[in-house]
């Protein structure tokens, strides 16, 4: 690379795969007000695990910058007005996380399949109780948000046999082989009425905070299942525990909640109905490794002046 602006990287604490950024022009910071000098020409920021706050204050101070990455895909907590307004391109890492993603969503369908809470509970006690298990061939699995995620989602359900319908605001021009069905956010409801399980895969923006809450339980299958690895308040949790408590839905598996983390003697936790994950389906062995390359990866085109990948469109907010 004969052209190498630096980056400026936010976090809050050290990490191994800093190390992966030796041959780049680059500056730690862990305290933004400790960085001015080293700000004032920074091109790029990598917004590691820096809060917003922290990515506020630079953005303030870095008069050259023309590209923001942030290591996670979610990016609702760094769309603050300046940024928004600015010329700057913001991408995030969509995609680099999907597949194991997609793979919790498959054990969780599972998971309430097989009803393996009983099969824990009968071999615990020592008790050998037959009984029939479902078949998910054939099921129709609902994905709320047909992104990157959701499309991880639907290859491995379509895998097993499942059906597959998807909201979608502008359906693709070419059919996806893997859905039989796309419906109109404004189409939500009619949908999530034939599915058996339904998955949030939605960004979080002003209109999807709550999107699935006591009208959208009211429709859904008493035997249906919610599954939320999108953002945890595009789901309504005390609605969600209203309709648990009461048996208007089978269950739900949530690698995200709201709030995260969930405060200690939450409804959420006892719930026999609950499979909960600490928004861990994610973190693979070598995840923040894949996200530091896929940064490298993008400042090698940034380098270049080749297109960025994933750029967020910033007033919609994915």
């Amino acid at each position: 690379m004969d052209y190498q602006p630096k980056i400026l990287v936010i976090s809050q604490r050290e990490a191994p795969q800093f190390a992966m950024l030796a041959d780049v022009p680059h500056v730690l910071t862990y305290d933004t007000a400790a960085a001015v000098a080293a700000m004032r020409k920074a091109e790029v920021i990598l917004q590691w695990s820096g809060t917003r706050d922290m990515l506020r204050e630079a953005f303030a101070g870095c008069p050259a910058l023309r590209w923001i990455h942030s290591r996670y895909a979610g990016v609702d907590s760094y769309l603050f007005p300046e940024l928004v307004n600015s010329n700057v391109v913001l991408t995030n890492a969509r995609g680099v996380y999907s597949p194991s993603l997609g793979e919790f969503v498959l054990a969780a369908i599972l998971y309430f399949a097989k009803d393996i809470p009983r099969l824990r509970r009968d071999q615990e006690a020592g008790r050998w109780a037959p009984f029939e298990m479902e078949m998910i061939e054939g099921q129709t699995v609902g994905i709320v948000g047909y992104g990157d995620i959701g499309r991880a989602v639907a290859s491995r359900a379509h895998s097993v046999g499942m059906r597959i319908f998807a909201t979608k605001r502008h359906p693709p021009a070419q059919p996806d082989p893997l859905v039989e069905r796309y419906f109109h956010p404004d189409e939500l409801h009619a949908m999530l009425a034939e599915c058996d399980y339904v998955v949030v895969a939605a960004p979080l923006t002003p209109e999807t905070r709550h999107m699935i809450s006591e009208a959208e339980f009211a429709v859904m299958k008493t035997s249906a299942v919610l599954i939320n690895v999108g953002r945890g308040p595009v789901v309504d949790t005390a609605a969600l525990v209203r309709a648990l408590s009461r048996k208007q839905i089978k269950g739900a598996g949530l690698d995200v909640v709201d709030p995260e983390p969930l405060p200690a003697g939450h409804a959420l936790y006892g719930m026999e109905n609950v499979l909960l994950s600490p928004h861990s389906a994610d973190q693979i062995a070598g995840w923040k490794d894949d996200a530091m390359r896929f940064f490298l990866e993008q400042y090698a085109r940034f380098t270049k002046d080749e297109p960025l990948l994933n750029v967020v469109d910033k007033r919609l907010g994915y």
